[in-house]
């Protein structure tokens, strides 16, 4: 008897197990050994498949008949990816403002594409309304507790290759699934004593914000070029995460951001989101000289993990553009 795509695709994760690789360049930067979990090299182009192939998997379990997304671009491929996987539509409810290249990608994956309104939470807004339709499920970009399942794999990833701790984990908050993945993975494998250096955005610094007022902070608007963060409120389970990991919230400019993004490209030649730039800002602008100056990280830190999320809406063009618009040409 012949098994249905649903129950094939199951027998499988959507993501790939990613490579960590010693950087040469940023070791060099940061005056210690920097590890990249590159999390660009996913069939997706970002981390996002980890958590969200995992819930849509379940949700398809429970007899899911559509799949519907609000993202700023790559949850949406994500879900659209793992939706094309498990035979069952998907629509997917971008800003007005997404890159052409995303709107492309997510048909490509056979996906419904709708814009609506001028941030996230407004595209948000109608696929809530959406998924009440019978048999339709909402897949949230960053705030469910089987996302955070799916991102935890990538803690057991680096144990598997490291095999011990590193000296600090670096990553880029938006919404905060990615933050409370790896800390959920962190506290699987044992791992949980080591330092989770948190990067935003002035602008996108949702998560910042809530630490500094010991409470959910909403942002008025999105005002950063980093788009990939632009989550007005972290997930409350991200700020519940500062209770059970060392975890330091750090704000960089975009200028920081995008020089990072342009001097990755150079140093790796892997070219990635401004999102992603901020998790790089941190070995790029100094910080974790200025952490451990402070007396924030150990003064004998040997090495970092820094997780190169990636990210769909950059191309040799659009960086080109943050660029110009940032006064950096």
């Amino acid at each position: 008897m012949e098994s249905s795509p649903v129950q094939c695709a199951e027998a499988e994760h959507f993501h790939r197990v990613t490579p960590v690789l010693e950087s040469w360049a940023l070791s060099q930067v940061a005056g210690m050994t920097v590890f990249l979990k590159c999390e660009n090299m996913q069939p997706t182009g970002s981390f996002k498949i980890r958590g969200i192939g995992h819930y849509c998997q379940e949700m398809a379990k429970k007899g899911c008949r559509h799949l519907v997304c609000a993202s700023g671009g790559n949850a949406g491929i994500a879900a659209a990816y793992a939706a094309r996987k498990l035979g069952i539509p998907a629509t997917i409810v971008l800003p007005k403002n997404a890159s052409l290249q995303v709107v492309r990608r997510l048909q490509g994956e056979g996906a419904e594409v709708q814009l609506v309104g001028k941030v996230w939470d407004e595209a948000n807004l109608k696929a809530q309304e959406l998924s009440k339709r019978d048999g339709w499920v909402n897949v949230s970009p960053y705030d469910h507790p089987l996302i955070w399942k799916g991102h935890a794999s990538l803690v057991q990833e680096l144990k598997a290759v490291l095999g011990t701790p590193p000296g600090a984990l670096v990553l880029a908050v938006g919404g905060g699934g990615l933050l409370a993945g790896v800390v959920a993975g962190l506290v699987e494998v044992g791992w949980q004593h080591v330092p989770v250096i948190a990067m935003e955005t002035r602008g996108a610094h949702c998560f910042n914000e809530a630490i500094k007022a010991g409470r959910l902070v909403t942002l008025p608007d999105i005002n950063s070029v980093a788009k990939s963060l632009g989550a007005k409120t972290v997930a409350a389970r991200a700020l519940a995460c500062t209770q059970e990991c060392k975890i330091l919230s750090e704000v960089v400019e975009d200028a920081e951001a995008v020089s990072a993004v342009q001097r990755f490209l150079d140093d790796e030649r892997m070219l990635v989101e401004p999102a992603c730039g901020a998790a790089l800002a941190a070995i790029y602008s100094g910080l974790l000289g200025r952490l451990q100056a402070e007396g924030h990280l150990g003064p004998a830190l040997t090495s970092v993990v820094v997780i190169v999320c990636g990210g769909n809406g950059i191309d040799s063009q659009e960086l080109q553009a943050l660029k110009t618009q940032l006064g950096q040409n």
